[in-house]
């Protein structure tokens, strides 16, 4: 049938219209499947592909701060205390893979911690260099004195899958068990701090022995600093291949050295280490610590460790003054604040995450755990970590 001019244009009209509305409609559409699409790849990130803490410690962005304890493995638990009844001495416990295994899982599974460190010792390599030691209870390490270089030619280069195949099981075990749902962490004890007990024959309060060592026989000190330094980088990459995703290195009794005794006896040895180990695994994040470090920043930041482990003799904008913004901080809450109130706990907590303000931090400890902690305080730490949302 014949149309009017008029007729013709509205339905015209009314066609541009639709049509323009229906690409209005598919525009809308695509937006809002492409934000979930970044939505859902952002979430598989962060649940999928690698843990909270892991992407924390490489300096990635983050939903929130993520948290473990030094020592979280240990005597401050029951369940610990318990199995001591059965496997009474140190060694039984981190030296039979699935008794090791099973102590680092106790915090985290009563904890729901980020990250769940391997229980072993800074000691746990020396028989593989030909060191042997025994840990007793109330005195700890105890050792013949290495003392001569007759004794640093004695120094055995490592091979930790033949001579500590228990860590290895221990950290594939780790893996398996935590999944994504936390990060496993190894750790090795760095050059200085191991010299001391092989110096000393044991646990020291004022390093003389060491300290006279590296005056009177300086040759003999380094000749050992550097044995045990090839030796340490390649037992971290060991704990790597078997799965350590994240090593923290502890120079625990560097602290007690002068600058310039620093700077000669543990900073080099420091950084062969660390050099070992960003040659053939540059991705994994390495955190150092060491007890009384607050004069020590500056060169803890020089030794090319991502992350600083504080302890809390320091505040968090002090240190950033100290060592910028690229590197990472760990820490630092004071242990013995766990002995506080729970409202104590909290906003001295939260004081230490605002002042970092949720980047580059893994929240912990500024010394482990003390033994005597009782648990019910631990998980209010662990929780008010992470409740916490900037």
């Amino acid at each position: 049938y014949p149309k009017s001019e008029s007729s013709t244009t509205m339905m015209t009209s009314s066609f541009t219209i639709c049509i323009t509305t229906i690409l209005i409609a598919q525009s809308c559409a695509l937006r809002i499947f492409s934000a979930r699409s970044q939505s859902s790849m952002i979430k598989m990130s962060a649940s999928e592909i690698d843990p909270l803490l892991l992407r924390a410690a490489r300096g990635e962005e983050v939903e929130r701060v993520p948290v473990w304890m030094m020592r979280q493995a240990g005597r401050h638990m029951k369940s610990y205390r318990e199995l001591c009844v059965k496997y009474k001495t140190f060694r039984e416990r981190s030296e039979i893979a699935e008794v090791a295994t099973e102590i680092s899982l106790q915090p985290w599974r009563a904890y729901g911690l980020d990250g769940c460190i391997l229980f072993s010792d800074i000691l746990t390599p020396f028989p593989g260099m030909g060191i042997e030691f025994d840990i007793t209870e109330k005195e700890g390490p105890k050792m013949k004195t290495w003392t001569t270089m007759d004794d640093v030619d004695k120094i055995k280069v490592i091979d930790p899958y033949k001579s500590t195949p228990f860590v290895a099981q221990a950290l594939k075990s780790l893996r398996h068990e935590v999944g994504n749902k936390a990060t496993v962490l190894g750790f090795v004890g760095l050059p200085f701090t191991l010299a001391t007990y092989m110096v000393e024959g044991g646990s020291s309060v004022e390093y003389k022995k060491i300290k006279s060592m590296g005056y009177e026989k300086p040759q003999v000190l380094h000749a050992m600093l550097r044995k045990l330094a090839e030796n340490i980088g390649d037992y971290a990459n060991f704990q790597i291949e078997c799965g350590a995703q994240v090593i923290q290195v502890f120079d625990s009794w560097a602290g007690n050295l002068s600058p310039y005794d620093y700077d000669t006896f543990a900073a080099p040895y420091q950084r062969i280490v660390i050099e070992k180990i960003k040659q053939k695994n540059p991705k994994v994040p390495i955190i150092m610590y060491i007890n009384k470090s607050g004069a020590l920043l500056e060169r803890m930041a020089a030794s090319g460790v991502d992350i600083i482990s504080l302890d809390w003799t320091v505040t968090i904008a002090e240190a950033r003054a100290r060592i910028g913004d690229k590197i990472g901080i760990q820490g630092n809450l004071d242990p013995m604040v766990l002995f506080g109130p729970d409202q104590v706990i909290k906003e001295r907590t939260e004081e230490i995450l605002k002042a970092c303000g949720g980047r580059n931090h893994v929240m912990n400890l500024g010394h482990g755990i003390d033994a005597g902690t009782s648990e019910e305080k631990a998980k209010f730490f662990v929780d008010t970590v992470q409740k916490y949302r900037f």
